[in-house]
């Protein structure tokens, strides 16, 4: 069930980090999830583990603040991309 939870938080981080970076048009359902997980633990890591701010709520399950956490991480994921490139 874990892991159900986490793409479904995935899907939705990725898919609201693509609406404000303008991407969603580019992006499908697999590219949002992977973003949107990949987003969360980016926010884990630097906010939780580096910064010692409210990372520590992100990826972990399904609440307000890992969606905002998640989001958070999965914006800057998707402007790193967007400087090397990957995106558009």
């Amino acid at each position: 069930m874990g892991w159900i939870i986490t793409i479904l938080v995935g899907a939705l981080c990725g898919w609201l980090a693509s609406i404000i970076m303008k991407t969603d048009g580019q992006q499908g359902a697999i590219a949002n999830i992977l973003i949107g997980i990949v987003g969360s633990l980016l926010a884990q890591w630097i906010f939780g583990s580096l910064l010692g701010v409210g990372g520590s709520v992100a990826g972990n399950g399904f609440s307000f603040w890992s969606i905002v956490w998640g989001v958070i991480g999965s914006v800057i994921l998707i402007a790193i991309l967007k400087a090397l490139r990957v995106l558009r």
